[in-house]
């Protein structure tokens, strides 16, 4: 009987086991993943963070004040009376030496006519006394003549000589009564052209204080009638600025401001003057500051109160962090968990970390000539060579510091105990050296390129330090910088930090 045949048996295909074996390394690579970015997660996750962007910062001083006109001017009466006419009235736009009201002029006019008539009568009398004194010269002449002869007595000629002195005399006298008569009359005459009140000025009439009919006694002092503003195109505000903030105020600061008749609109001015006359209410010292507006539209109006805004500094394309990072301080445990490299910083390693840029910044707004230019870029690699120099001693006096259990937390102790002192003396120490490395540099510079550079200069050396906690590997570390102006949100900073770098701002409660 006959066996059917057996089949080869196949080879079984490895492509299975492979794809399990890339199955196995992909779950487990997966799974390594999602541990480690879990474990960095919780690690973060623990604190709030910021980070350090590049930006703008505009400083600037809030201040209340009220708008008025630049010159405005009080229109009163010099002379008293019933006015007649008033031509104006509020609102009413006004030229130089144009009518706005008339007062009565019948008293002076009748004054007028009786000062023309005395003067009249005291030019009649002078005719007379010429009369007597041509006769009385006359008879002096003939009786002196008959005295030299001695045909008359000399009393005779005596008597002829006074006769003829009291004529001239009578003349001198008949002459004064009508200059006095003339300026009399004058006087009236002005007053008389008082009667018609003009305007002073070119304006519009804020206030009119009279009616016609109404009596106007100017006896002690001149009655206010009018008030006109003079040119509405261009106005002024007196801000009350405060004491503590009076001292950032400078001529040509820029000023914006809103009134609350036009909420949805702000106006621009410009600091026009810092006045010295403090004025003090509740133990409140405030200083006015006189702001120019341009109305050339019309839109203000005086006595509009205004909300200002005055912007004492403006800081472009600068490094900025969150306030909160500047307050943040970490605790004990989170403090002496930093790494040397992390904590070294603080104790001076690079406090003069960033200075270098800095101070390429000002150089670029100098607008530095070529020889200027290379005379810069040799001081300033001489300081980064120094500085390097510097940053490794510190490193090496670092790392023994924290060779030993705790030192984290002894460095951190020694980070803040600076007295202010010693701070100052530091400042000097290195505003001297910074004075002897680009002495040569400053040499080739202009007198306006000086006055820059020294001002930019004791601005940078001048500027506080304050501690930064980075976030690195889960833990904060602490970095010393810089802080410069600050709008009550986010504050310049400058020194060891860049762009995108992440800081702490504050802790997350514990689960």
């Amino acid at each position: 009987m006959s066996q059917p045949a057996r089949t080869a048996p196949r080879k079984k295909s490895p492509l299975p086991i492979i794809l399990l074996g890339v199955a196995v390394v992909a779950i487990l690579g997966a799974g390594a993943w999602y541990w480690t970015s879990r474990k960095a997660e919780g690690a973060e996750s623990a604190y709030r963070t910021a980070t350090v962007e590049r930006g703008d910062i505009r400083v600037a001083i809030s201040a209340t004040g009220t708008l008025s006109a630049i010159s405005t001017v009080t229109v009163g009466s010099q002379i008293s009376g019933q006015v007649t006419d008033v031509l104006v009235d509020y609102n009413s736009e006004v030229k130089k030496g144009e009518v706005l009201a008339r007062i009565d002029p019948s008293t002076y006019e009748a004054q007028i006519e009786q000062g023309n008539a005395q003067i009249a009568n005291a030019q009649a009398s002078l005719r007379q006394a010429q009369a007597t004194l041509a006769n009385a010269e006359l008879d002096y002449t003939r009786k002196a003549d008959l005295g030299r002869q001695k045909l008359v007595a000399q009393s005779d000629v005596d008597l002829a000589r006074a006769s003829r002195d009291q004529a001239r005399a009578q003349v001198n006298a008949a002459q004064a009564q009508i200059r006095q008569q003339t300026a009399s009359t004058q006087t009236t005459r002005v007053n008389l052209d008082r009667t018609v009140i003009r305007s002073p000025v070119d304006g519009v009439v804020l206030t009119r204080t009279i009616e016609p009919g109404q009596t106007v006694a100017a006896s002690l002092q001149a009655p206010e009638l009018f008030t006109i503003a003079e040119d509405l195109s261009k106005m002024k505000i007196e801000l009350a600025v405060d004491e503590a903030d009076i001292g950032q105020v400078k001529v040509g600061q820029a000023v914006s401001f809103t009134v609350d008749a036009f909420a949805d609109r702000q106006f621009r001015g410009e600091v026009q003057q810092v006045r010295l006359s403090a004025t003090t209410t509740s133990n409140v010292v405030t200083y006015p500051v006189v702001v120019s507006v341009d109305n050339s539209d019309g839109t203000l109006l005086p006595g509009l109160t205004v909300n200002a805004e005055i912007e004492v500094s403006k800081r472009d394309d600068i490094l900025k962090i969150s306030n909160a990072a500047l307050r943040y301080k970490p605790t004990g445990e989170q403090a002496g968990a930093a790494s040397p490299a992390q904590a070294a910083p603080q104790g001076g390693q690079n406090r003069g970390g960033g200075v270098s840029d800095d101070l390429v910044r000002v150089a670029g707004t100098l607008q530095l000539k070529p020889e200027q230019q290379a005379a810069f870029d040799a001081a300033l690699a001489a300081l980064r060579e120094r500085q390097a120099a510097r940053m490794a001693q510190a490193q090496q006096r670092g790392a023994s510091m924290f060779g030993g259990p705790g030192g984290g937390q002894r460095s951190g102790g020694n980070a803040g105990g600076g007295s202010g002192a010693l701070q100052a003396q530091m400042r000097q120490r290195m505003a001297d050296r910074m004075q002897q490395d680009f002495a040569a540099f400053r040499a080739t510079l202009d007198d306006k390129q000086k006055q820059r550079w020294d001002g930019e200069l004791r601005t940078l050396l001048g500027a506080k330090r304050a501690p930064l906690y980075a976030l690195v590997d889960g833990k904060p570390g602490m970095v010393q910088v810089r802080i410069g102006a600050s709008d009550g949100t986010s504050t310049e900073v400058s020194g060891p930090v860049k762009e995108g770098d992440v800081v702490v701002v504050g802790e997350r409660a514990k689960e």
